[in-house]
């Protein structure tokens, strides 16, 4: 039974199951029994777990990802800009904000693999220069469908159909296409990990980077990959975010990393590297986000929240070394 529970599959299922276990205790009144309190918890978790997908192949090669909230950030603006404002078709938008973001992540990428600098660092100055791009392109302000005309009067332009499309539920309201996108970038990440030879040159830098440069693996390339793809994520996630609010917010994202951090740790990939998978991440995201949802309808305050989840990563990182 002990080997069994140092498994890190079963640390997260454990860890789940105790998270729906105080959801039946505190479940308000039954609001817990509810299945839209359920459907909207996954809705409200997406966004976070579609960057945790990108998070998951950057810290399963021994890196870490600190700019993935201002990419988002950027992301949205960037899509608002171009589907609102000037009036391009989702088939040129959307593919033009998914380039902008997987460009900021290969960036920040190249600067690990050529250039040897710290993850940490990169990743730092990718949040502040992302934040920043986004904040001058909006010029500070919401990118939304309220636009002010050169004589000072304001105007409303309509909602581009997208937005409307990516931030629908389907099968009668019971899920939210944005969930859908989720677990569609879980697949995507999970074939990549499992299915192709990148999945498995990732897990072997992240297990001994010198080692796996000597075995012949192209170690810079797949650097550039994990953040590159961890970028493409960010904009995946940007869209969503300007379709979930119908603007494009320049400080949306922002703490977002902390949250993506949070969701693959509490799933058991460990922070060392070389360790880990997208199935655990998505057990991270329903822990979190249940931990949310049961705060939330239990009128939790933000600040408990917030306090509460720091005490659970920290936990999460401790009850990794249970695995030995």
């Amino acid at each position: 039974m002990k080997s069994w529970f140092r498994h890190p599959f079963a640390r997260a299922m454990a860890a789940l199951a105790l998270v729906l276990l105080l959801g039946f205790i505190f479940n308000a009144d039954g609001a817990f029994f509810k299945w839209g309190t359920h459907s909207d918890m996954y809705r409200a978790i997406s966004v976070y777990g579609i960057l945790a997908c990108g998070m998951t192949m950057v810290i399963i090669i021994g890196g870490i990802d600190l700019g993935v909230g201002s990419i988002l950030g950027l992301s949205a603006v960037l899509f608002s800009l171009l589907a609102i404002r000037q009036g391009w078709p989702p088939w040129m938008a959307i593919p033009a904000t998914l380039m902008a973001g997987a460009v900021c992540g290969l960036a920040a990428g190249g600067l690990i693999a050529r250039f040897r600098v710290q993850p940490f660092i990169a990743t730092l100055a990718m949040m502040v220069f992302a934040r920043g791009l986004a904040k001058w392109i909006s010029g500070g302000q919401k990118i939304s469908t309220v636009i002010q005309k050169a004589n000072g009067d304001f105007m409303n332009v309509p909602v581009p159909a997208v937005f409307d499309q990516l931030g629908a539920k389907i099968l009668h309201g019971n899920l939210a296409v944005v969930t859908v996108i989720f677990l569609i970038s879980i697949m995507v990440c999970w074939i990549i990990l499992t299915k192709l030879r990148w999945g498995r040159f990732m897990y072997a830098i992240g297990g001994n980077e010198e080692a796996a440069r000597l075995s012949g693996i192209p170690v810079w390339a797949m650097k550039l990959l994990a953040y590159g793809l961890s970028g493409l994520f960010c904009a995946v996630a940007g869209i969503c975010q300007a379709a979930q609010e119908l603007q494009g917010d320049p400080e949306a994202g922002v703490s977002y990393e902390l949250t993506a951090i949070a969701i693959v740790v509490i799933g058991g990939t460990s922070l060392a590297g070389g360790r880990g998978g997208i199935g655990l991440t998505l057990l991270g995201a329903l822990t979190i986000g249940y931990l949310e949802k049961i705060l939330s309808i239990n009128a939790v305050g933000e600040a408990a929240r917030l306090m509460l989840t720091g005490v659970i990563i920290v936990g999460a990182v401790l009850f990794q070394r249970m695995r030995k």
